[in-house]
């Protein structure tokens, strides 16, 4: 299969599934119990308010119609406007999608050669002491909720050392970068899970390749430990890792939600759990949407990559 041909195929499939997410976000947030137009009127609001302002959300359409209005007016880039605050929400999203990119890239810089090492470690001895070890750790690190670790960081270095801040209080004119130390135990916190799965990945990637032939041939030449990591295992990985990579972007961006409330991060996230306390239904609508075309995007980006790395990872024609 031609690139094109792979990237056209691709592109086809996220465009389905993110109509698929789409239905699923408008659904489960329309069925919430409530009476949207009785909050937003407010106690004092008369019957006849009530239903004037009914009518100019288009509560009174069904599901299916109201829908169809919010996806067409996505498609043409609309993704509506809070109901709380009256904040568009593509403006939410020009001021906070570079905040959670930027912790995500600094969560995936501090992960990737964290995961890398480990793998390189457990990989040169499949089923040793050091690869055990890393296991356990790994998996209990992957297994531990974020916030736990959120909250344990913020107590280590927050707290009891006092080197880093706890929360991430950033000026509204500024960007979380003009203070780095604001992202650090944020980007941290998404490291840890990061590296444990990815080590993970890495490491099933790498015992995969293991069992394969050339490998085994090479140990009878007598070519064993990092040598033959190095030279067979991790190379032959790549294009996995490539693929877990883009996984672990669409991971970090939904785990950034937890990350950034517990934090006060200004990302997507923090603006995603406000909107669902304050039960502003466009916004978590819109906010939700926009985190699924990230993560597609990302998947997206990480196939072709791996396809250009390893021509293999294209299929049949």
């Amino acid at each position: 299969m031609t690139l094109g041909l792979l990237l056209l195929r691709r592109l086809a499939a996220a465009c389905a599934v993110l109509a698929v997410l789409s239905a699923v976000i408008f659904l489960a947030t329309d069925v919430l119990p409530g009476d949207a137009a009785g909050v937003l009127a407010g106690a004092d609001a008369t019957t006849a308010d009530r239903a004037e302002l009914t009518r100019r959300l288009d509560l009174d359409e069904s599901p299916v119609t109201r829908y169809l209005h919010w996806a067409g007016d996505a498609l043409r880039g609309d993704l509506g406007q809070g109901q709380v605050g009256g904040r568009d929400v593509n403006e939410v999203l020009t001021d906070t999608v570079p905040n959670s990119l930027a912790l995500t890239a600094l969560a995936l810089a501090l992960a990737l050669p964290c995961a890398v090492l480990l793998g390189l470690v457990t990989a040169a001895r499949l089923g040793g002491r050091a690869d055990r070890a890393v296991s356990l750790v790994t998996l209990a690190a992957a297994g531990l909720p974020e916030f736990v670790t959120a909250a344990l960081l913020a107590w280590a270095f927050g707290s009891l050392l006092g080197i880093l801040p706890r929360v991430s209080l950033v000026d509204l004119s500024e960007r979380p970068w003009d203070s780095p130390d604001v992202m650090v135990l944020p980007a941290l916190t998404l490291a840890i899970v990061a590296t444990a799965i990815a080590t993970r990945l890495l490491r099933s990637s790498a015992a995969d390749v293991a069992a394969a032939p050339y490998v085994r041939a090479a140990r009878l030449r007598g070519v064993h430990g990092p040598r033959l990591a190095l030279r067979h295992l991790l190379p032959a990985s790549f294009a996995p890792t490539v693929q877990v990579v883009a996984v672990l972007f669409g991971g970090l961006l939904g785990g950034a939600v937890v990350v950034e409330s517990v934090f006060n991060y200004p990302g997507v996230g923090f603006e995603l759990a406000q909107a669902v306390a304050n039960r502003d239904v466009p916004m978590v609508q819109g906010l939700s949407l926009a985190l699924c075309a990230l993560a597609l995007l990302g998947l997206l980006c990480g196939d072709v990559v791996a396809a250009v790395v390893d021509p293999r990872t294209r299929g049949g024609r």
